[in-house]
């Protein structure tokens, strides 16, 4: 007699599969490791270069009198896929976005271009590690999601407005929490206005820079810190009215 064949149990087949949700992750992670080294392995970073981007302008402009839809999609094009995956270059192509296509319309494309490559870094960042960190620390977060939930806008348009706290470093933390997508790209979009257009503008003026890092100023960081801050402290001052007005009601009772 054949031996009978014993069906797998549920429990043998969920141990002989890996998750889905962990092939995707793995799928993930090892197309950004490729990108991240094909960038490297190609120096594509010669490109990203202030020396680089004033001895191609007159290339650049000529391209885009030519080609203007084309050059504005492939300036796009390149400059999310530089703040998705958190690589270096974003200062430098919002220079480029000034010397090529001017002030207004330089500003209208760094603006969405740095907003949607800074959404999908959130994205990847929460898609890859925001269950694992709120599972493991999911008591000690409590409060922080709370802070997210409540007023989390405020903390992330007071990091926006600051040039010291890295680019890539605000959406990776934001990723972690629950803040909604939406909120993150439009408060990423009004915070990091002011410092678009300085850039673009500067970008404008691409002949008469130095270098790169010129364009910044100790006063002009302060201006933006100053600039930062005063959201959390209109928050205070309406929150001491408030806690105010609520003590002197309860006392007349």
């Amino acid at each position: 007699m054949d031996a009978i064949k014993k069906e797998p149990t549920m429990a043998e087949n969920t141990h002989s599969k890996p998750p889905t949700g962990n092939l995707s992750k793995i799928g993930v992670i090892l197309a950004l490791i490729g990108l991240v080294i094909a960038f490297f392995y190609f120096d594509l970073k010669q490109y990203l270069s202030f020396e680089y981007l004033k001895s191609q302008r007159e290339s650049l402009n000529a391209f885009y009198t030519e080609r203007p839809a084309l050059t504005s999609l492939v300036y796009l094009g390149v400059y999310i896929s530089l703040a998705a995956l958190s690589l270096p270059g974003a200062a430098i192509m919002t220079l480029a976005g000034g010397a090529i296509f001017g002030l207004l319309y330089g500003t209208v494309l760094v603006s969405f271009a740095s907003s949607i490559g800074a959404t999908l870094a959130f994205l990847v960042a929460r898609f890859l590690l925001r269950e694992s960190i709120q599972k493991k620390f999911a008591q000690k977060l409590q409060e922080i999601n709370k802070g997210i939930d409540r007023e989390g806008w405020i903390y992330l348009f007071t990091m926006r407005l600051i040039p010291a706290i890295p680019f890539f470093v605000i959406n990776v933390v934001m990723g972690l929490t629950r803040m909604k997508i939406p909120t993150f790209f439009l408060v990423s979009q009004i915070g990091m206005l002011p410092g678009t257009i300085v850039y673009v503008n500067a970008g404008t003026q691409l002949g008469q820079l130095e270098s790169a890092a010129g364009i910044l100023s100790p006063s002009l960081i302060l201006s933006f810190v100053l600039l930062g801050v005063f959201p959390i402290i209109v928050k205070k001052v309406v929150n001491f009215f408030k806690k105010g007005k609520g003590t002197t009601a309860s006392s007349d009772i």
